[in-house]
């Protein structure tokens, strides 16, 4: 066992990374990392070293990803699905859609998040649903993790010439589906920060005329857990003129998720206490910032190692991994 533990642990990480790309779900990537381990450990005693160990457990967590996927439809965005809306008060009810999730920075390799950030932003994640799971899974191994095309049809039990052309297929694919990327900045850039103190003082002192600062004029923003999101300034600033409420309705704490700035959101309840409403991903450019995907689901703090509630007048600040 302590042997087994040493040659793999290592790797955890960075497998629960390549779950989440296959899944764009960090719940069902969990457990399918303790699968793989599951699986690893039951036949640790006949693996032979023909390959790494790196390799080998990549084979089993993709092959039960691909598992997994032909159980389910894909994942989706509230832009996935439909046009945007330009009325705040006509917020559809959850259409019964899996929904893409994001994924803490913390529970990845902090090392990996530096040469593969740009795989984990949540607009990649979502085109890359779009893909069917054996390209998806090609096109992570070979372009994102740079597996050899022989070590990928190893993995898949398929042969050189069909990786290749199912790569190529692939790209093809991700390129009608794939917002452009090339403009988005780091979480630790100091525009991105500026921009992220700006969306949470908007809330926090129920500021509008700073959201709109915020803001390109091409921005959108998305209500995960409904079919509805809002395109261009005017009508995000409409939702969220709706939303702010009053000067300290709103308690919000910084953070990052897949290699973006985020919010951790509180809203105050008639008590007193600031209750969790849920995340706020947000997509910086130089420019301002381009999507805010906001997840209503409160449970998500607890994956930041948030509390569910906080007192009246609490105000935790930023966490480390948005001040990193």
């Amino acid at each position: 066992m302590a042997e087994f533990e040493r040659r793999t642990e290592p790797f955890r990480k960075e497998l629960l990374a390549h779950c989440y790309r296959m899944l764009a779900s960090v719940d069902e990537a969990e457990d399918l990392v303790q699968e793989t381990y599951l699986r690893a450990w039951r036949s640790y005693s006949t693996f032979e070293g023909r390959s790494s160990v790196r390799v080998w457990l990549y084979r089993i967590a993709t092959n039960a990803c691909l598992t997994a996927l032909e159980q389910r439809g894909r994942r989706a965005l509230p832009s996935g699905l439909g046009g945007p809306s330009d009325d705040p008060a006509a917020v559809d009810s959850d259409p019964g859609v899996a929904w893409v999730q994001p994924i803490p920075d913390s529970l990845l390799d902090p090392a990996a998040i530096v040469t593969t950030r740009e795989s984990l932003r949540l607009a990649l994640i979502a085109a890359l649903q779009y893909l069917p799971p054996k390209q998806r899974a090609v096109l992570i191994l070979r372009e994102v993790l740079a597996f050899p095309a022989a070590e990928v049809a190893s993995m898949l039990d398929t042969t050189v010439a069909a990786v290749k052309s199912t790569l190529q297929r692939a790209r093809a694919r991700l390129d009608e589906t794939a917002p452009d990327r090339s403009d988005v900045i780091e979480p630790t850039d100091p525009q991105a920060r500026a921009l992220l103190a700006e969306y949470i003082a908007g809330f926090e002192k129920a500021d509008v005329a700073a959201l709109e600062r915020a803001l390109r004029t091409d921005a959108a923003i998305e209500l995960v857990g409904t079919s509805t999101w809002f395109s261009g300034r005017v009508n995000c600033l409409r939702l969220l003129a709706t939303a702010v409420g009053s000067p300290g309705d709103w308690r919000m704490i910084g953070t990052v998720a897949n290699g973006q700035p985020a919010a951790a959101a509180y809203l105050r309840d008639a008590d007193g206490t600031y209750q969790a409403f849920g995340l706020a991903l947000l997509t910086p450019t130089s420019a301002g910032l381009t999507h805010v995907h906001v997840f209503s689901t409160p449970g998500l703090v607890t994956k930041f190692g948030l509390p569910l509630s906080s007192p009246s007048g609490a105000h935790e600040g930023q966490t480390e991994d948005a001040k990193a």
